[in-house]
């Protein structure tokens, strides 16, 4: 027996308190525990207004708990995970030298595992520090913050998206805004929100017959972290199957030369640098340890040993030519399906990665949520050109999806 909505909207929000008392129990890190102790109280108010059917209440103390209230504290008090000031710093020191790499790092937190252009979430930091006087600290940081700049990037990328679709607002998407999915990387640290965004936003490209622009977001997702290489194939594959190769190659084109403008100066100036910080150190073979162990199969498996490294790379690999195997068999030809095959990749890589953290999962889950989210009720968003639909970016009726 299916139990009633209010009963399932209040065990939802308990869920989630019960999720969020977990990092003040077992976090050692204090923005962590700070947004525990926030977020467990707005979703405990939020079951209770749900209990009461109040769902715009529950959603505002939710929202109000788990982002508003932690987000703010966090902000004005510079606190936040190391990739906080690790962007801030790659901000500075391109405005000031042009480089974005410290070199020679001793320490984790010398160390930038990030292509060049996420520096440029960190320039409003660098050029505004300086421009108040005295007492004008708490402006900076309140315009100036990577984390508000890396949401901001979210939430552009993932309206404009909507708009390629013509879709209306969801109200998945505040649901999905105020879950400990995507709350809490919003709060502590945002570094993986600008790269989902992206992803959304070259995926909502793609369906609806615009190779270039997707091409675009795809440069900018792969100047920002490697992990945004899955996304090309999946949306290359979205416009072969519907637009045909040159529609593709359009986008492969404008996709590798736009990495490359984003990506060469790095490549020209501090080559070693970029190889050491950006590929050696995420997969554990810098000379410093990555920090990103959580106990995923992955990891478990590198730290066995050297055999145990190669093994779990070697799965990695294996597991990349069988989702690139099943683009050429069955290409996503739905919104929906596109994000989930992509979803399924980045699950995959990111299980199977020798150093991983749990939170990465939270950026397939926001694609899977997001593409539903965009798609219009009892219809399916079939990519430009596809059998079967009329005008460009046309909704059909919907029927299994062809994943």
């Amino acid at each position: 027996m299916t139990p009633p909505p209010v009963v399932r909207r209040a065990g939802g929000w308990l869920l989630a308190a019960v999720w969020a008392l977990s990092f003040p129990l077992f976090s050692s890190l204090g923005p962590h525990r700070l947004w525990g102790w926030c977020a467990a109280t707005g979703y405990l108010a939020a079951a209770g207004a749900a209990a009461l059917g109040r769902r715009r209440a529950a959603l505002g103390a939710a929202l109000v708990g788990a982002v508003a209230v932690p987000l703010l504290y966090l902000v004005l008090t510079g606190q936040g995970q190391s990739e906080v000031a690790v962007i801030e710093r790659s901000g500075r020191l391109l405005l000031d030298s042009g480089r974005l790499y410290v070199d020679g790092p001793t320490r984790v937190e010398d160390y930038t595992p990030y292509l060049p252009a996420t520096a440029l979430l960190g320039l409003p930091r660098a050029l505004l520090d300086g421009a108040f006087g005295p007492g004008g600290e708490w402006a900076v940081r309140l315009s100036g913050d990577a984390r508000l700049w890396c949401a901001a990037a979210l939430f552009g990328c993932l309206a404009a998206g909507r708009r390629l679709l013509g879709s209306a607002p969801s109200p998945l998407l505040p649901l999905l805004v105020a879950s400990p999915v995507v709350a809490m990387p919003l709060v502590v640290s945002g570094v993986d929100l600008p790269l989902a965004g992206l992803c959304c936003l070259a995926l909502a490209a793609a369906v609806s017959g615009r190779p270039v622009v997707a091409g675009a977001a795809l440069a900018v997702a792969c100047g920002l972290k490697w992990t945004a290489l899955p996304a090309v194939a999946v949306v290359l594959a979205v416009l072969a199957a519907g637009r045909g190769p040159r529609a593709a190659l359009r986008c492969a084109g404008t996709a590798a030369l736009g990495t490359a403008v984003l990506v060469a100066p790095a490549v020209l100036l501090q080559p070693a640098e970029l190889w050491r910080q950006v590929f050696a150190f995420p997969t554990g073979r810098a000379e410093v340890a990555t920090p990103a162990g959580s106990p995923l199969p992955g990891h478990l498996l590198a730290g066995l040993g050297p055999w145990g490294w190669h093994l779990t790379v070697g799965l990695l690999v294996a597991g990349g030519l069988a989702v690139a195997l099943s683009l050429v068999v069955r290409p996503p030809r739905t919104l929906v399906a596109a994000a989930d095959r992509l979803a399924f990749g980045l699950t995959l890589a990111f299980l199977l990665a020798p150093a991983g953290r749990f939170g990465y999962l939270a950026l397939p889950l926001l694609l899977v949520v997001w593409a539903r989210s965009a798609t219009v009720p009892g219809t399916s968003r079939v990519v430009a050109g596809s059998a079967g639909r009329g005008a460009r970016g046309a909704a059909v009726p919907h029927r299994a999806n062809p994943a």
